[in-house]
């Protein structure tokens, strides 16, 4: 497969609209509205206290052969599926933007759609707007260092309404609670979460994609190009098509 580039300059942002109806996305619609920032994504947020992370407890899932690396996607970017060398979804996406919560389970539908074939990856882009997002996007790496990033991913957007856009002590609160629900080792969770090391693992995503001038959320990527789907099918027949 050959390398793919980026084309400077290039934002990419969904329709401003959602369309939904009792059964999902409307087929014809687009995909999703975005969550962004009005003038690039802004300046990053303070850093988290002093403190080193340790290395991960779990088994993360290992990048496919061969795979494609940029900005786009990096050898440390965490894959939730490695399907194959094509047909790479990459998604920025911050925890508590609405518009990434109404795409969470379309993206499940496709993630076993395409079991097996579909490498999927996700990156951190909080939004400035976001006050609870950088704290989420901790919390998410900080279960990827036990291996479990895939159960604390799914429990955020599942319960994305219980916390977002609240305020500081209960949605630390309900952080917490998610943790001890997939069973992570606490102790271990609460000093990675407020370590340097995850601080700047987050920040890495959002200089990346500062770099690519993604002001919001979710973008997409596939296999390595910028990806706009315009409905669900829009989204799968171009997945079909990538992996051959």
């Amino acid at each position: 497969m050959s390398t793919h580039r980026m084309t400077p300059g290039r934002d990419v942002l969904l329709s401003r609209r959602t369309a939904l109806s009792a059964g999902g996305i409307l087929g014809g619609a687009a995909l999703l509205a975005a969550c962004g920032n009005e003038s690039g994504q802004g300046s990053n947020a303070s850093s988290a206290s002093s403190g080193s992370a340790a290395p991960a407890s779990g088994t993360p899932v290992e990048h496919p052969e061969g795979l494609d690396y940029g900005t786009w996607l990096r050898p440390e970017s965490h894959v939730l599926d490695a399907g194959g060398t094509q047909g790479v979804l990459v998604e920025f996406l911050d925890f508590e933007c609405e518009s990434c919560g109404a795409v969470f389970p379309i993206i499940e539908q496709v993630r076993e759609e395409f079991a097996g074939e579909l490498t999927y990856a996700l990156r951190y882009l909080p939004l400035d707007g976001h006050a609870n997002s950088r704290p989420a996007a901790h919390a998410a790496e900080a279960a990827a260092r036990q291996g479990r990033l895939e159960e604390m991913y799914r429990q955020l957007f599942e319960r994305q309404a219980e916390w977002g856009e609240q305020e500081e002590g209960a949605v630390d609160d309900l952080f917490v609670e998610m943790a001890e629900t997939i069973g992570l080792d606490m102790e271990q969770w609460q000093q990675d979460r407020a370590s340097d090391a995850v601080a700047e693992r987050v920040e890495a995503d959002v200089a990346d994609a500062e770099k690519l001038r993604l002001t919001g959320t979710p973008s997409f990527f596939l296999d390595g190009e910028p990806f706009q789907p315009e409905s669900q099918e829009d989204l799968r027949s171009q997945i079909r098509e990538a992996i051959g």
